[in-house]
């Protein structure tokens, strides 16, 4: 017979980890679990250690964060262990963030910090303790799939659901996480919060680059690699020279505002060239993009990748974790894979995730996804920097 988690077992019998952040959503998770009679131990991990995000709000896993963990394991009587992984998670996470955007993408952190930190080294540690489970405060749900093992799921609530930035986590990984909250509503967590009487119930939500401790993640790449900071050329897609910028890391593709050029056509961010320290600009249907190509891929479909139909597997993906899901085609192409957006899509920015479901509507089945790989531009190398060209807004 198996217990609430999916898992074999009396929950007094069954140990889980739950990892604590210090906010509201993984503190309602210890608390349950400790409710249903589970052996709970809570683990915190300390990423970084910025004098100005131990009182930030939305900042995590830090500081205040830890504290706060503490204060809620105490009060629930488990366990918990506080564990430095300040090094790995620079080496790991903030690093490549960094030379992701010195090469002129705009990668997404968390899902770094997910598959390599999260979920790698904190489910070793979770076995390491004897655990049966690793539990989260996520908003994503895991189910048992017919054929076996199990699949990843859009969250309940809608807006809250958080599957565009999980969608590296391995079948092995799935195998011991559990996500709690998968099936509720932010509003009925926040409520939970309030009955137990737990500490952090009112707590604001966690930012998405929680290293950046004043909210400006330039300040972090120009600490870190002050060459970033490197000025070098705007340029138009026909090879005029439009400007100077005071280094690639300012800017991102689709971006219209804040680019320091004064234009009598409205002008977007179309490629960043990292390696020539140039930012390539031009009309808005030059960001028009159909066909993603994409790298480091992880896939959670049934079939394998290779099985793929030659004309195509329908799904839909998301490129952004802001935007809602569109139907595309899967296609495994000699350079790799890639999809075909049925609708095409404008300011698609490499480095960011391309996430694959089964379907565009309700609660879909996560089927993987990678990252963007830079499309090929055709744009004119400037032989010359004509001096009419060249003027600041």
């Amino acid at each position: 017979m198996l217990n609430s988690l999916d898992l074999p077992g009396r929950p007094q019998d069954t140990r889980v980890v739950v990892a604590m952040s210090g906010g509201v959503d993984s503190s309602v998770v210890a608390a349950l679990l400790k409710r249903e009679g589970y052996d709970v131990v809570g683990v915190t991990l300390q990423l970084y250690d910025h004098g100005a995000a131990q009182h930030r709000a939305g900042s995590c896993c830090a500081g205040q964060d830890i504290h706060d963990a503490r204060r809620v394991a105490e009060a629930l009587g488990i366990p918990h262990y506080v564990l430095d992984y300040e090094s790995r998670f620079r080496d790991e996470v903030i690093d490549r963030f960094v030379e992701s955007y010195m090469a002129g993408e705009t990668p997404v952190p968390c899902i770094e910090c997910n598959r390599q930190i999260k979920f790698r080294d904190l489910l070793d540690t979770a076995r390491d303790l004897g655990a049966a489970a690793l539990a989260t405060g996520h908003y994503i749900a895991s189910r048992a799939l017919p054929g076996g093992g199990r699949g990843l799921f859009r969250a309940l609530d809608a807006d809250r659901d958080q599957s565009y930035f999980l969608y590296a986590t391995t079948r092995e990984q799935l195998d011991l996480l559990r996500f709690p909250l998968g099936e509720m509503p932010k509003s009925a967590v926040r409520a939970l919060a309030h009955e137990i009487g737990l500490s952090v119930a009112d707590k604001h939500d966690s930012q998405d680059i929680c290293f950046v401790p004043t909210g400006r993640y330039t300040d972090v790449i120009e600490k870190l690699k002050p060459e970033a900071a490197a000025p070098g050329d705007i340029v138009h897609l026909d090879g005029r020279v439009l400007g100077r910028h005071a280094g690639v890391m300012h800017y991102t593709v689709g971006q219209r505002r804040g680019l320091g050029i004064a234009s009598g056509e409205a002008l977007y961010v179309v490629r960043i060239d990292g390696e020539a320290g140039r930012v390539v600009v031009g009309p808005r249907e030059a960001l028009a993009t159909r066909t993603i190509r994409l790298r480091d891929v992880n896939w959670l479909g049934d079939a394998p990748l290779s099985s793929l139909p030659e004309a195509g597997l329908e799904v839909a993906v998301r490129v952004r974790s802001t935007r809602a899901p569109q139907p595309a085609l899967l296609r495994m192409r000699a350079g790799g894979l890639e999809a075909e957006l049925a609708d095409g899509e404008y300011g698609v920015s490499p480095g960011q995730a391309c996430v694959f479901y089964d379907s565009a509507e309700g609660r879909a089945r996560v089927l993987g996804g990678g990252v963007i790989r830079p499309a090929p531009v055709l744009s004119a190398t400037p032989a010359r920097r004509p001096a009419e060209t060249l003027s600041r807004a």
